[in-house]
């Protein structure tokens, strides 16, 4: 039988040890914001948008995306990523809310800010305000029709996706614009190089707007590879993903995605 004191450092080494895994795995934090819609009842209008995404469907993202206000948004940095969302049903009227779910959006668009309403009364995505202006399906998961706009509550979520990373080429010799779409975990992109098939070097690629990436370099024709950095850190490295022979506005889907 042990000693005494041997089980007693045990039992707190124990308890420490159960202390630092439920810290680890303490649950996100909600926060507060508000929502709208747009887009019409078959999100049509969403199409497009400030982060280049184009037609969300074949981008990958469908009806589940939302516009977000200037401080969400950051320059375009938050392109891609993904936001759970519920009506607060606290501080929501009962009547256009609907209590209990859920939905999930990609950060597609920006939702510009309206200096000329108040805050509180139409300039919904003024500084400093946190807001989504989702695509109306996805809201009218959360919210009745009837209310226009609800108090909710959201948190970072990891991205889930079908199939790789799609890349599409855009932008003319010497100027190589790269969408890249349908990006899984932390959905928005922190750095990325590319490199053609005679180098062996990448080349540093520069965010010209939203989820669009640029290089200068002459590639024009040639078989490409990207090596992306997602902003939780995780790098994959797209080898000849670009066949040899593409032209503008060609889209390239990987068969690598991120966690």
């Amino acid at each position: 039988m042990a000693p005494a004191p041997a089980i007693a450092v045990a039992l707190l080494t124990f308890a420490c040890c159960g202390l630092a895994v439920a810290a680890d795995k303490a649950p996100i934090k909600w926060l507060r914001a508000n929502a709208t819609f747009y887009g019409g009842a078959d999100a049509a209008g969403t199409m497009g948008g400030a982060c280049g995404y184009d037609n969300l469907y074949s981008a990958g993202y469908g009806t589940r995306t939302a516009a977000l206000s200037t401080v969400l948004f950051d320059d375009g940095a938050s392109c891609g990523q993904c936001y759970k969302i519920a009506c607060d049903r606290k501080r929501a009227d009962p009547a256009f809310c609907r209590p209990g779910v859920t939905v999930t959006v990609t950060a597609t668009n920006l939702c510009p800010p309206n200096d000329a309403l108040p805050n509180d009364n139409g300039g919904w995505c003024n500084l400093p305000r946190p807001h989504f202006d989702m695509a109306q399906p996805a809201w009218e998961k959360i919210g009745v029709y009837k209310g226009g706009i609800i108090p909710v509550m959201y948190q970072r979520v990891p991205c889930v996706k079908k199939g790789g990373v799609r890349f599409r080429m855009l932008g003319h010799d010497y100027f190589n614009l790269v969408t890249v779409m349908n990006v899984a975990g932390a959905g928005s992109i922190k750095f990325m190089d590319i490199k053609s098939s005679d180098s062996n070097d990448w080349l540093p690629m520069s965010r010209n707007w939203g989820a669009n990436w640029q290089s200068g370099t002459y590639l024009t024709g040639k078989m490409l590879s990207f090596r992306v950095t997602i902003t939780d850190g995780q790098t994959i490295e797209f080898k000849n993903v670009v066949t040899g022979g593409w032209k503008f506005g060609q889209t390239f889907a990987s068969k690598l995605q991120f966690k």
